[in-house]
């Protein structure tokens, strides 16, 4: 059994294996991690940004980032088998964008008629229509 190491020391075990690390921001990088420090900044190489609509995901090529720590919500290293499988749909990086603005579209026009309709009881229940 391996020893248990605190902090971002535990980061020492995924050297050089592949991660995915969520950011503050909500972006998903997905890369090589090659260096960290003991606050948890983190080099990645041969790093995406994925891009997640729905089924669909599209890859941006970034190269070799720099992350500062305190932007990191999760890390966790990438299953290559599980990743090979997935049910997702690649598609073009163009594709991904259109379909990201088009449900950030979707969004505001609900938030915009739900601001039209105003504050009543019935508008604070429609959450209990999921389940």
């Amino acid at each position: 059994m391996e020893p248990y190491l605190p902090g971002t020391a535990s980061l020492i075990e995924v050297l050089d294996k592949k991660l995915m690390v969520l950011l503050r921001d909500g972006r998903t990088l997905i890369g090589y991690l090659r260096s960290i420090d003991q606050f948890a900044n983190l080099v990645l190489h041969r790093t995406i940004e994925r891009i997640h609509v729905d089924k669909k995901f599209g890859d941006i090529d970034i190269g070799v980032i720099i992350i500062r720590g305190e932007n990191v919500v999760l890390c966790g290293e990438i299953d290559a088998e599980r990743e090979a499988n997935s049910k997702l749909e690649r598609v073009s990086v163009d594709e991904i964008f259109e379909l990201q603005r088009n449900e950030l579209v979707n969004k505001m026009e609900k938030e915009k008629l739900k601001m039209k309709e105003g504050f009543s009881l019935g508008n604070c229940l429609d959450f209990l229509d999921d389940y």
